[in-house]
């Protein structure tokens, strides 16, 4: 925890894809550091776009590690929902808060958009913000013997995604111990309500609100009679089981964690230990978000009636 008398620290994951990108994240660390607060830029391994850029160049640059997020006290993402993903990997492991600023397309995990970066940057400076827990899932891969073959956590879902793209998985789907259906599928998504709007949403899943704790199972491409996705309770245990005959599977946590699954292995999913702390600069409810984001039709709409029913009735 950051006290006042510790130098204050932020980590700032810029996607450097485009030049414009890499000119807001210069903006960025500048208006920090005129406020007295250190910046640290996290860096791809083979990184020349920041080492040799005039601004970004002068600032600390780190790897994906463990001692990228010492002493940090947030974690700054200027990018689309993927680089938004690999910083909450870093947020979630220092249990420290991370904001998104969207450069990307849709942005969905971010909080606000690349125009209103000043503003959200002052509110960093001036610690204007309030911080929200996003549930998470924790992810346990066994072989056939129930032996352990890995452990991960997921923020968005875990994808249960077959290795033979000529045949389907022939999978078991189970929860809190009970088998309720099997189905050759080209795999499973296993979501949080953050994550519906994601990859489980492209599936045909629905739309969950953050606020809620839930489990979302989305069979992707499955053949049986009932593939529907389900809700289930945040304290159930989802599984799912492949056959030993079929085709080995990858489990791949937020699009770029995996664990190699062999002909027979499971997954075994519940929700997480710790979640992510999301850092909120404003109020605007989630249905204004979706509409925002997904540009949704919303005309016609007359607004909720604020009567109150005559009480003597």
């Amino acid at each position: 925890m950051i006290t006042a008398h510790q130098p204050r620290c932020v980590l700032l994951v810029p996607h450097t894809g485009r030049k414009s990108n890499v000119t807001t994240a210069a903006l960025a660390a500048e208006l920090l550091h005129d406020a007295n607060i250190d910046v640290r830029v996290l860096v791809h391994p083979n990184d020349t776009t920041i080492a040799s850029h005039p601004v970004l160049s002068q600032f600390t640059r780190v790897s994906h590690s463990e001692e990228a997020t010492e002493g940090v006290e947030l974690v700054l993402v200027l990018g689309g929902d993927g680089t938004f993903l690999r910083a909450a990997d870093l947020s979630h492991q220092a249990d420290i808060p991370v904001l998104g600023i969207n450069l990307g397309h849709v942005g969905f995990l971010a909080e606000w958009e690349q125009d209103a970066l000043d503003e959200a940057v002052i509110r960093v400076i001036a610690g204007d913000y309030r911080v929200e827990e996003r549930m998470t899932i924790d992810v346990t891969v066994l072989d056939a013997d129930g032996s352990l073959i890995g452990n991960g956590w997921a923020l968005n879902e875990v994808s249960i995604e077959n290795n033979n793209r000529r045949g389907v998985l022939d999978a078991v789907l189970g929860v809190d111990g009970r088998p309720v259906s099997s189905f050759g599928c080209d795999g499973v998504l296993i979501s949080t309500p953050t994550g519906s709007t994601a990859y489980a949403f492209s599936a045909g899943g629905p739309v969950l609100w953050p606020e809620l704790d839930a489990i979302l199972v989305v069979p992707n491409n499955a053949h049986a009679l009932f593939t529907k996705p389900l809700v289930v309770s945040p304290n159930s245990v989802v599984a799912v089981e492949s056959q030993p005959n079929t085709a080995s599977a990858t489990a791949v946590m937020d699009g770029f964690r995996s664990i190699h699954m062999p002909p027979g292995a499971s997954v075994e999913v519940r929700k997480g230990k710790r979640s992510v702390k999301w850092i909120r600069l404003d109020s605007l409810p989630f249905a204004d978000r979706l509409v925002s984001k997904l540009r949704l039709p919303v005309e016609g709409w007359r607004g909720m009636s604020h009567s109150t029913p005559d009480e003597s009735e």
